[in-house]
């Protein structure tokens, strides 16, 4: 197929190939787009001059498909995807779902749970010698031994399941770079132990000297401090600074990671996005419907990778890394015009970011020679003093972009922090933001308001988001435009008792906020915040934190940032009676949920302001009577369709290759 690489043996055939280099086996659908990790690696591997097929979703039940090309010469690479392939798979009430956006026609059942794993196993039944190497998200945050939530257990690295013989992790250029190198000069998979961004399997008498020990897959599995500890080291040296190599004992075998690959100069990315991509999904899929995955990027631009913002539930930090670099206005320019030649372009370009849009260098002076500090974060719950926040470059390339032919607008669509932005002195960026850059609604993740549960999500106070929303409004109502705030909300995160649920739902009462769908936390491997969750222990304090776990007090909490719907009224009811506020139980102004339609309940305050009992049933109306906004009534009554948890990763993921911050 003209511009795509070989997905059939007889493609592999007609381009010349008598045996591929690599074959590269992905659990998405095949995306020749740079906001897709196996179209990068892939792309960049033909850049080298080295041959190599497509093997995207393979029918898993037998060997048959992972033998179309035959072995490759050098070595089989193997990614789950975008996403974790269970993440892909199942909500975070671990539902099945039936829809996957990066498969063909949106429809689940194309990739395997534990995708890395069972496509490793499959290689090795058809080519037991065959060299394996994994990456991807899937592999990057499963390196250690890890809690698993679909398990409820804690499982061994990836590495160890899969069979696999090396693991890349984070963003994969370096890494892939020198491993084809060394491979064509005769060097076999097992001697490769020294390439930055690695991890690999030795037998203990062979552990490298000088490295952090983290307790080893037995001791995690029977130990909660134990895991709270290796998480800590494990963050910790994710630094390419400072970050030593890691080791964990599974058996008797050593897990050894090298420390982190140097990120990619501002040369090196532009080359990166240079490469020919058809930015297209393969026309194989057309009588399917496509794939979803590719609508919201397709016309999209990421100018940076990492994030120094550091949420503790976001998976960026142990995969990107903290440090934030980006491409050069030119780069930039140079794919924009690229995408108004497309034959579908309508003018819109819908996203100029990456995990954080706004982050364009560095948060401080200090990273550039001694890396990010350990344990600490650049803006929460405050911002370092040490923080440079400037927006100048970044507004000078939205406006050079705003002013190609065709374009008729720029968008920005990946995530503003609010923090950031307010540490900017110069309003420019945020006045320009308001008038040009939002296409209605604009995203943004205060996720909740009790400043206990947003200090164990490493996120800023409430304070700073309410500031953030009152200039914001106050932009919007000077340029004479109706335009509304989507805040992403989060639900049961660890530190989240029913009293901060209840008071996350009397800001979202207070400010008018009715927000159509919300998002359960949901414990994805290797995060801060799933570590929490596993062992109810901050890692960087050890003291202990509630966690919500079981599925009644989880609904409950949901429920609480739906109390409108008149579906959610008996558990909403119950979660106050549990909380204790019998006082937003009724129909009075600033309840939250109507009382029981029999036997009567206290709650509607009297004249005289005592509570009086109320009987005879309350009607649905009555229920939803405070979901209305109390001014005219106008789309800002009720907060737009938040993205379901899955959009969110996806649009993250592909911005970098996102669950960003």
């Amino acid at each position: 197929m003209e511009g795509f690489l070989p997905v059939t043996y007889k493609e592999m055939r007609e381009a010349g190939i008598k045996q591929p280099d690599f074959v590269y086996i992905t659990g998405d659908a095949y995306a020749d787009h740079p906001s897709f990790g196996a179209a990068i690696v892939s792309r960049l591997i033909e850049s080298l001059g080295y041959s190599i097929c497509m093997l995207p979703q393979p029918d898993w039940h037998s060997t048959k498909d992972f033998m179309r090309f035959g072995k490759p010469r050098l070595a089989f690479l193997v990614t789950g995807g975008n996403i974790d392939s269970m993440v892909a798979h199942y909500t975070a009430a671990k539902r099945k779902r039936s829809d996957d956006m990066y498969s063909p026609g949106g429809k689940a059942g194309r990739r395997p749970d534990r995708a890395v794993t069972v496509y490793c196993r499959k290689i090795r039944e058809a080519y037991p010698d065959a060299a394996i190497a994994i990456g991807g998200l899937e592999a990057s945050l499963r390196r250690f031994a890890h809690y698993d939530y679909w398990d409820d257990a804690v499982r061994p690295s990836v590495l160890v399941d899969s069979g696999a013989d090396l693991l890349m992790y984070g963003m994969g250029e370096h890494q892939i770079t020198e491993l084809c190198r060394r491979l064509d000069a005769g060097e076999p998979i097992s001697a490769l132990t020294d390439i930055r961004g690695t991890c690999y399997l030795c037998d203990p008498a062979d552990t490298p000297w000088g490295a952090v020990q983290c307790p080893d897959f037995a001791q995690v599995c029977a130990d909660k401090k134990a895991y709270a500890k290796a998480t800590r080291q494990q963050y910790d040296q994710q630094d390419e600074i400072y970050g030593k190599t890691v080791i964990q004992r599974h058996g008797n075998k050593m897990l050894v990671q090298n420390p982190p690959a140097t990120a990619l100069s501002q040369e090196e990315l532009d080359a990166v996005y240079r490469l020919p991509f058809t930015r297209r999904v393969h026309p194989m899929y057309d009588s399917e419907g496509g794939v979803p995955g590719i609508a919201e990027v397709q016309f999209s631009i990421a100018h940076n990778r990492g994030c120094f913002g550091y949420c503790n539930f976001c998976s960026i930090a142990l995969h990107q890394g903290r440090r934030v670099t980006c491409r050069s206005e030119e780069s930039l320019l140079e794919e924009a015009k690229k995408i108004t030649a497309m034959p579908n372009f309508k003018g819109y370009i819908h996203d100029v970011g990456g995990p954080t849009a706004n982050f364009r260098h560095p948060s401080c002076e200090k990273q550039e020679k001694a890396g990010m500090c350990k344990g600490k974060k650049c803006l929460a719950p405050s911002p370092c003093p040490a923080l440079k926040a400037d927006h100048r470059e970044y507004l000078g390339i939205l406006r050079k972009l705003r002013a190609l032919p065709k374009v008729k607008r720029v968008f920005i669509r990946s995530g503003i922090r609010f923090d950031y932005l307010l540490a900017d002195e110069d309003e420019s960026f945020f006045k320009e933001l308001v008038k040009e850059h939002v296409s209605g609604q604009l995203k943004v993740a205060p996720e909740h308001c009790s400043n206990a549960v947003l200090d164990k999500m490493g996120k800023p106070h409430i304070e700073t988001y309410n500031r953030f929303q009152k200039r914001f409004y106050e932009i919007t109502k000077s340029i004479g435009k109706e335009q509304y705030l989507v805040p992403y909300l989060m639900s049961s995160h660890p530190g989240s008792t029913l009293q901060e649920a209840v008071q996350l739902a009397l800001y979202l009462r207070d400010h008018h906020i009715h927000p159509e769908q919300v998002q359960d936390f949901y414990p994805t491997p290797g995060t801060i915040s799933t570590c929490m969750y596993y062992t109810e222990l901050d890692p960087y304090t050890m003291e202990p934190v509630y966690v919500p776990k079981t599925p009644k007090e989880k609904a409950m909490q949901r429920a609480l940032l739906q109390y409108y719907r008149p579906q959610n009224r008996e558990l909403v009811l119950e979660a106050l009676r549990r909380a204790g506020r019998h006082d937003l139980i009724g129909t009075g102004p600033g309840c939250l949920a109507a009382p029981d339609p029999a036997g009567g309940n206290i709650n509607r305050k009297g004249e005289n302001g005592s509570w009086k009992r109320q009987s005879g049933k309350a009607s649905s109306a009555g229920a939803r009577t405070h979901s209305r906004h109390p001014q005219k009534k106008s789309k800002a009554a009720q907060t737009p369709n938040r993205p379901t948890e899955k959009s969110r990763k996806s649009k993250a993921k592909g911005a970098s290759r996102k669950h960003g911050s």
